[in-house]
């Protein structure tokens, strides 16, 4: 059986805090793996480092992706997720604070699938998480793993 993983890359404790929060809220039920800078997100991802051992039937269903972030900024890892044959197709939604324009064009120029600005009020960020679970989770449908 196949864990329909969330990975939320996040370095900032509160949005973490807010983002589980939130996402609990909305009665997601998948289970959230935080990693907390961008060169873990990517072992994470390719099953190396500190997560070599992750268990096969751990899939990552969608990546949240901030993009300020220690070690490798959140394009740094979009880039990489983007260039690999394995997870080329592999969703990311960039959640993150910044709403800068040159932000937004590089995100969506590195493959990213959405990008979502985290709203400062918590019931708006409840809203905007619900809606990410439900469409990433329910309502979209991605090809099969290689």
């Amino acid at each position: 059986m196949t864990d329909a993983i969330i990975l939320l890359v996040e370095d900032n404790a509160s949005d973490e805090e807010l983002t589980l929060r939130a996402l609990k809220r909305a009665n997601v039920r998948n289970p959230v793996v935080v990693v907390r800078d961008g060169a873990a997100a990517l072992d994470y991802v390719f099953r190396r480092g500190a997560y070599a051992d992750r268990a096969p039937g751990e899939e990552i269903q969608v990546v949240l992706l901030d993009l300020n972030l220690p070690k490798l900024s959140g394009h740094d890892v979009l880039r990489a997720v983007r260039a690999d044959e394995r997870t080329h197709l592999l969703p990311v939604v960039i959640l993150t604070s910044s709403n800068e324009d040159r932000d937004l064009a590089e995100g969506y120029a590195g493959g990213c699938n959405s990008y979502v600005v985290k709203p400062v009020d918590f019931t708006q960020f409840a809203e905007a998480v619900r809606q990410l679970g439900l469409y990433w989770l329910v309502l979209n449908q991605r090809p099969r793993s290689p």
